[in-house]
Parts: structure tokens; sequence; C-alpha cells
């Protein structure tokens, strides 16, 4: 069942369906948010107008920057643990063949 989530960006509220669990859904969104509050924290102190558009498309490159960043490390974490595991095994192996 979808539910509805809202965020506040930029003073303007934003609402969307979340097929998820309600909870994710929410921080999701305030991940969002709190990234783009980030942004315009530190673009604010260098320039007065920044676009919003640019705001949120560098907020969404961080976030998905970090995504990768993420996955990649689980991605080689996983194939350490499959060699190690195949290792473990063949080495049990031989001790059970002895």
């Amino acid at each position: 069942m979808e539910q509805l989530v809202t965020i506040e960006l930029f003073g303007q509220s934003y609402t969307f369906g979340a097929e998820t669990e309600i909870s994710k859904a929410e921080e999701v969104a305030d991940l969002l948010v709190k990234e783009v509050a980030r942004i315009e924290g530190q673009l604010s102190a260098r320039s007065s107008t920044v676009p919003r558009q640019t705001i949120l498309i560098l907020a969404a490159l961080n976030i998905a920057g970090e995504n990768y960043e993420l996955k990649k490390k689980y991605s080689e974490r996983l194939k350490n643990i499959s060699e190690r595991s195949a290792n473990l095994i063949q080495a049990i192996d031989m001790c059970l063949q002895s």
C-alpha cells in the first residue's frame, strides 16, 4: 500500500508516494533535506545567488557518490568473504580426508 511522505525544500513542501516502509522513505527524504541544507550552507558562503536546481543536483551527486562507494565496499567485502569461505571449506575438506 502506497503511503505519502512530505518533505520541505527551499520553503516549499513536496509530497511523494512511498511503496516501501514509511520509516525508510522518511529517512531517505530526511537524508536529502539534510544534504540540500549542507550544500546550501556551503554555497551561500561563497555566493548569494545559487540556483536551487544546482543545489539539488550537487546534493543528489553527493548522495549518489556515497551510495556508489558503499556498494563498491560491499562488493569487495562480499568477494573477500567468499574467497575466505572457499579457502576454509577447502582446508576442512583436506583435514577430513586425512
